[in-house]
């Protein structure tokens, strides 16, 4: 199907100086977008006994009581950036985040923590695709892969940040502290975010009130979007991926609870730790480095590679889905703690090098008018499948093998992690296929 041409935003060159300013402001605030995401991650367990829940419950908690909102939100909000302040939504959209965070601290049941963790879907919904937008006017087309990148590392930082903060702060006071102290920096940030971001769509006022007569339709941007082979094979290859990772974060803390406990509480004490503080220590770090260096990896070699040949922005996250999953099983396998926290370096590293490759493919096969529309459907998509599906699938997994299957809780979620983490056979697959068609679909 056609479509009516939308002319391009006219943007205001910015400065190197300010452009490397306006990349680390947004790679703080995204940073403290998963850290308010992930923190519930280390706190599952103390949560799941203070509340007295299931492994299936913790996973709506994690992820589907969060995505739903989060992904279908994350659709209209997208279509106000593309006519409207960028800066302020994404202000606007920290500062929702950050104070239902805050709430998550006050709860006294699993429902009314469902609904506060709703609240920060919906806060976050704000986010990322106005930020990639705003990235891709900021940046020259041969640095955007590497530029996205460097935002996506807020990814591993922000698992980081939650893990390590949250289970030192709910060691010494408990998980509501945690929560509370997780949501605290946004307040500051929102600040920052509305007002020295720059917004360079040149004479906004004018430029936008032009650009709300003209621009392409919804309707119209999704028939571009199903016209094109690449973003749909890297969308679905995608979410296999946050299947994945998203399935499995929740539960990585628990298994090491539930298999190595002694050993875990055994190594605390060596540092002066208790067990949550220590893991939350030892799984961030690993985490945060090694997705710190797999994501920037991924966006420098998708550039460098793509200059030579556009399939490296899907050859490069195919491979490495490939190559983490004998890793990740092996990790889950051994019979030592220590062990098995040095091996998971090598997947976790891995499983962050598709960031910069896959949201920069789907801001460059369509026209920028299309650029946070096309990010939102992606992360719907994603999200969807990953953060809505993957944590309770892995969660109700778990308890399957747990009771019915007779495996017992430390073996079931064993299990469930070592079967979740082969679907990234299908990621490779279809990363792969997106070889055939990605050099003709890309237009700017």
């Amino acid at each position: 199907m056609a479509h009516t041409a939308i002319p391009s935003p006219v943007i205001n060159p910015v400065s190197s100086g300010y452009r490397r300013y306006a990349l680390w402001v947004l790679l703080i605030i995204y940073t403290l977008n998963f850290l308010d995401r992930q923190v519930v991650n280390i706190l599952a367990e103390p949560i799941k006994r203070d509340l007295g829940l299931a492994d299936w419950q913790l996973g709506m908690m994690t992820g589907l009581a969060f995505a739903v909102f989060y992904t279908v939100l994350g659709i209209p909000i997208a279509r106000l950036a593309e006519t409207r302040n960028r800066p302020f939504i994404i202000g606007a959209s920290v500062a929702a985040w950050s104070a239902f965070t805050v709430l998550c601290g006050f709860t006294q049941n699993f429902w009314q923590l469902i609904l506060a963790r709703i609240g920060v879907g919906v806060g976050e919904a704000g986010c990322t695709p106005p930020a990639h937008s705003l990235i891709t006017d900021y940046v020259p087309k041969e640095k955007r892969a590497s530029a996205i990148a460097f935002y996506s590392i807020g990814t591993p930082l922000g698992t980081l940040a939650g893990m390590a903060m949250g289970g030192l702060v709910a060691d010494a006071y408990g998980w509501r502290v945690a929560f509370m102290v997780a949501g605290a920096p946004g307040v500051l940030f929102a600040l920052v975010a509305a007002f020295t971001l720059v917004e360079p769509r040149r004479q906004l006022a004018a430029d936008l009130a032009a650009r709300a007569h003209s621009k392409i339709s919804f309707g119209a941007a999704l028939a571009v979007l199903a016209a094109k082979k690449t973003f749909w094979l890297v969308a679905f290859a995608a979410s296999i991926k946050a299947f994945i990772g998203y399935g499995q974060a929740p539960f990585i803390a628990s298994f090491f609870f539930r298999v190595h406990g002694a050993d875990v509480a055994a190594l605390a004490a060596s540092f002066g730790l208790k067990s949550a503080g220590f893991l939350g220590l030892a799984l961030g770090l690993i985490g945060g480095t090694a997705g710190v260096i797999g994501a920037w990896l991924g966006g420098v070699l998708a550039d460098r590679l793509g200059a030579r040949d556009l399939r490296a922005y899907v050859t490069v996250p195919a491979v490495a889905s490939l190559v983490a999953i004998p890793f990740y099983i092996l990790a889950v396998s051994v019979a030592a703690p220590m062990p098995a926290i040095a091996v998971l370096t090598i997947p976790v590293l891995l499983g962050t090098l598709w960031y910069g490759p896959v949201y920069a493919t789907a801001q460059s096969i369509v026209d920028p008018a299309m650029r946070a529309t096309a990010s939102a459907v992606l992360l719907l998509i994603i999200n969807l499948i990953g953060l809505g599906l993957g944590p309770v699938a892995v969660g109700a997994l778990s308890d399957l093998l747990a009771g019915p299957g007779g495996l017992g809780e430390a073996q079931g979620v064993r299990w469930a992690l070592i079967l979740s983490t082969l679907f990234g056979l299908v990621a490779f697959a279809l990363f792969w296929r997106a070889r055939k068609t990605i050099r003709e679909e890309m237009v700017g």
